[in-house]
């Protein structure tokens, strides 16, 4: 039986009914999310015994649909600590390039002029690739050290000043040797130090802690000498960097051969040597938070930039540029953490890790952030194997966790969990945020 004309209009109606039926359907499969997240909140985290004084902030987005699955207070600032570092790695990525700079040099047929980029991995026990090392090694010109222009201060603002001598707060400067820290084995009565400094040896009686300091002003280090310690023990002391004369005395002690100073710092207009894979680096300051690598990547970032090595001058030009778009302009002084100056929303979090999850794959990506039951996470989250990517943050009174979950169903989830003034242990804090963040993930 022919169609009616009449009909057409009707058919084609429901046609229309039907289409939008299913795209409603997907769109609400799409967006589907466990409806108890609101209630595992609170008895995880908003009212538990451990927490219910404390200031939190959390921060939920699917950016796939580009819908939030759970937000409190992800509009209030917060002390970050480490997770600072998530906005270092931001900036190492957009603008570092594939491999570190080394150094800048020119030559001509006697001499070599060499200026330094804030690169750490130079003589670092951790690269085995040293291709400023083998420049300078190999060549028969005599070495001279032009002083870079460097505005930054051996610490950051705001850093404990105390803190000297731990091995998580080594002095910044242009050209880093040995991670700007002496490593320190100890057996017995026995020692070894690389590099070299003065020492005082005192022989203790148990307990000693801990068995190897340093003085304040000076680089003298005291070594508590144990005999009943049997195993060999490592420290690393930060030293103190000095002057321009004090570097060039330590890289040629390095070389064996003179290193002469040129006079005030300039700018050299000269190559850069690329030393190693920027991902080398990325990797180890995300997964042990290594607060010296992080420094050094905003120095870096500022001497392939400007004309001087100035940290606070590159986090401006991100903050006025590639990330004007944040939910909420934060106050961002270092590159590590260190400083409480630091104050960041949850969704400032959110934001930053949707804009490299939009520009970086997966398999790049992901790597670069501790993983469950690895790095700094290696006693937490291990039941969510290759679904749990995220970076701590830990300072007295402050826990924070921000990164990538991989729901049970596939989803990528982009989260922020920021916690302060908690009057508990940090393991209460990343105990309870950890049932929360499980529980999402497996329901999701």
């Amino acid at each position: 039986m022919p169609i009616q004309k009449s009909n057409i209009g009707s058919l084609q109606y429901m046609k229309c009914c039907f289409t939008a039926a299913v795209a409603l359907l997907l769109g609400t499969a799409a967006m589907a999310q466990p409806k108890n997240l609101r209630l595992w909140a609170q008895e995880e985290l908003l009212q538990s015994k451990e927490l219910r004084s404390a200031h939190i902030g959390i921060s939920i987005y699917d950016p796939a649909t580009k819908k939030y699955w759970f937000q409190h207070q992800d509009d209030k600032f917060f002390v970050p600590a480490s997770n600072t570092k998530i906005f270092t790695l931001f900036a190492g990525l957009q603008l570092l390039g594939d491999s570190l700079p080394g150094m800048r040099f020119t030559e001509n047929d006697t001499a070599l002029y060499v200026q330094g980029t804030a690169d750490p991995s130079f003589l670092h026990p951790d690269f085995i690739s040293q291709p400023v090392l083998d420049k300078l090694s190999a060549t028969g010109k005599n070495i001279w050290l032009q002083p870079a222009v460097i505005k930054n201060k051996r610490f950051g603002p705001g850093w404990g000043w105390s803190d000297y001598a731990d091995y998580y707060q080594p002095e910044l400067n242009e050209w880093p040797m040995y991670g700007n820290v002496a490593r320190i084995r100890m057996k017995g009565a026995s020692y070894s130090m690389t590099p070299e400094f003065e020492t005082e040896l005192i022989y203790e009686r148990p307990p000693a802690e801990p068995l190897a300091d340093r003085e304040e002003r000076e680089n003298l280090f005291t070594l508590h000498i144990r005999s009943d310690i049997h195993a060999e023990q490592l420290y690393e002391v930060p030293f103190i960097t000095g002057s321009t004369t004090q570097l060039a005395r330590r890289l040629q002690d390095t070389l064996r051969r003179p290193v002469r100073v040129m006079g005030t710092p300039a700018v050299m207009q000269g190559a850069v040597l690329h030393s190693i894979p920027v991902d080398t680096l990325f990797q180890p300051m995300m997964h042990r938070s290594d607060n010296f690598f992080a420094e050094q990547i905003l120095m870096m970032a500022s001497a392939l930039k400007y004309d001087a090595i100035d940290s606070r001058k590159v986090i401006g030009y991100l903050l006025d540029s590639l990330l004007q778009d944040l939910p909420h302009p934060p106050n961002w002084v270092d590159g590590s953490g260190l400083s409480r100056y630091n104050l960041f929303t949850p969704r400032d979090f959110v934001s930053v890790l949707d804009k490299m999850y939009k520009a970086h794959p997966k398999e790049r990506l992901f790597p670069l952030f501790p993983s469950g039951g690895k790095g700094t996470m290696k006693n937490y989250y291990q039941s969510l194997p290759n679904r749990f990517y995220a970076k701590t943050g830990t300072l007295s009174g402050v826990v924070a966790l921000s990164g990538y979950i991989v729901t049970k169903s596939g989803k990528t989830l982009i989260f922020s969990v920021l916690v302060n003034n908690h009057n508990t242990t940090a393991t209460n804090v990343r105990r309870a945020v950890e049932r929360f963040l499980v529980r999402t993930a497996n329901a999701g």
